[in-house]
């Protein structure tokens, strides 16, 4: 017996909130805080506002291409339309690459917080311990894509329960303790402002993930005035949550442990409970165990996004036709799957966590600069007769400068690196492009069945799976249907 995924009714902005918030936050919190640390201080709480605020200005652009272009592809559909099948291609490439080297980001991050149980395993152990980890992410993008809800539920307390629990932990450590908390608050600025620009970049690539959100417009009731809405509330959850955890973590490790350190948040829980040494070991157990176990997660489901725009383009005949070729008896597409995650590998083993940061980021803000364009470009070709909103000239512009800043402060090696291999896309391009589309495997992708299906289980992940649960008792208590029905099929 197998689930199918419908509406009962479209969308509204608490609904689809909750869908900006699983597809933006993840394991990101666990990496991050130390690398802005290291660089800025407590200072690096700023970056993270201006993080935010770039990123509800870059989304609110793809609310306004997901309005007029309601179909899944997000910056590839967007900029296709504006400017062609190749500069289409180019943009989806530059995004595939940025997702890519995001996959590679998580085998190194989740060794780093291995090592916290484990510390003396050697560099072999090290190497065999992000290939069992590719393994099993790409083992669960061929076969396990269709597990029960319940099963992530249990995910969900197991990767925000004790992160949650170090929050309210780390603020009444801090309330109980204020001489010591605030000193580790000074000085606010451990360093230049030649260093900004690069935390600004590592901290920016936390928020990232709203452009792999599949939902179309025309399941969204009122979309002009709900995605923009939905987005701009989504991400202020999103930003609330980071900045209140990396407050609470700079509150309780000081300044120079929290710069060194790997595992940041591990560290936090066992300072919060110094206190006992036991509890001390137990809480950085339970705050590594939720590592691990997000980190994985948020792997597993960037996975299944960036395969499924490597498979859009495919099926565009864009790419090798292998990469849209299904497992008959699960439907995914196993080749597509197998080749990221094997070359995810590869980069994980052979660049450092910043430098994969950066070069995702650059190729990132690429696809955002011309997501921001577009927007603009396809507001004037349907405001001929009620004219352009202020609205919609001033946040386009604002993205493009924003998105240009990102690629001018990433490090000079990370450019040549991203742009060499972006460069690679064009004989890629010139070589598939004659290729036919597949009709069939394309509308099977593409139908309303797989959209919403995809759709809901991007509102399971991290925390908006809790967001989804207090939205549905919200709604038995004011006697509202829920949007999502579950039908079985046997």
């Amino acid at each position: 017996m197998s689930r199918k995924i419908a509406l009962s009714r479209q969308l509204n902005t608490f609904d689809t909130t909750s869908l900006v918030v699983g597809s933006a936050i993840g394991a990101d919190i666990f990496v991050v805080p130390a690398l802005g640390a290291r660089l800025l201080g407590p200072a690096s709480l700023l970056i993270w506002l201006a993080g935010a605020i770039i990123a509800i200005v870059i989304a609110l652009c793809f609310a306004y291409c997901a309005t007029y272009m309601p179909k899944v592809g997000g910056s590839y559909a967007y900029t296709r339309e504006v400017a062609g099948p190749f500069s289409g291609f180019m943009v989806g490439w530059a995004l595939l690459l940025a997702e890519w080297f995001s996959l590679a980001v998580f085998p190194v991050a989740f060794v780093q917080y291995f090592l916290q149980l484990y510390p003396n395993l050697d560099q072999t152990l090290q190497l065999l311990l992000k290939a069992i980890f590719v393994v099993i992410v790409a083992l669960t993008n061929i076969y396990g894509v269709k597990t029960a809800g319940k099963f992530n539920d249990v995910l969900t307390v197991v990767k925000l329960g004790p992160l949650l629990l170090l929050i309210c932990l780390g603020a009444l450590f801090m309330v109980s303790n204020p001489d010591i908390a605030s000193s580790h608050f000074r000085p606010f600025f451990t360093s230049g402002i030649s260093n900004v620009g690069q935390a600004l970049v590592l901290i920016f690539w936390a928020y990232a993930g709203f452009e792999l959100s599949s939902l179309p417009a025309d399941e969204i009731k009122e979309p002009r005035k709900t995605l923009p809405k939905a987005l701009f509330l989504g991400m202020l959850i999103v930003a609330a949550f980071y900045i209140i955890t990396n407050f609470v973590v700079i509150g309780v490790v000081d300044q120079g442990a929290l710069s060194s350190s790997a595992a940041p948040l591990t560290v936090a829980a066992s300072r919060v409970l110094d206190f006992s040494p036991t509890l001390s070991i137990v809480g950085g157990v339970i705050l590594t165990v939720g590592a691990l176990a997000s980190i994985l997660g948020a792997d597993e489901s960037g996975s299944i996004g960036t395969s499924r725009l490597a498979f859009a383009m495919s099926l565009d005949g864009l790419l090798p036709k292998a990469f849209s070729r299904l497992l008959k008896s699960y439907r995914t597409p196993y080749v597509c799957v197998i080749v990221l995650c094997v070359s995810a590998f590869v980069a994980s083993v052979t660049n450092s966590l910043s430098a994969l940061i950066n070069s995702s980021v650059f190729l990132l803000s690429f696809a955002y600069l011309a997501t921001c364009v577009s927007a603009f470009l396809i507001e004037r070709r349907h405001a001929k007769v009620r004219g352009m909103s202020w609205q919609v000239i001033v946040i386009p512009i604002l993205g493009v400068a924003f998105s240009l800043f990102l690629m001018s402060q990433v490090n000079w090696q990370q450019i040549l690196t991203s742009a060499a291999l972006f460069a690679i896309g064009v004989p890629i391009y010139v070589f598939f492009a004659p290729k036919k589309e597949q009709a069939e495997l394309k509308n099977t992708f593409l139908s309303r069945d797989a959209v919403l299906e995809r759709a809901y289980h991007q509102g399971e992940i991290f925390l908006a799976n809790v967001v989804r649960h207090v939205k549905w008792q919200f709604y038995e208590v004011r006697k509202i249907e829920r949007a999502w029905k579950l039908e079985r099929e046997h």
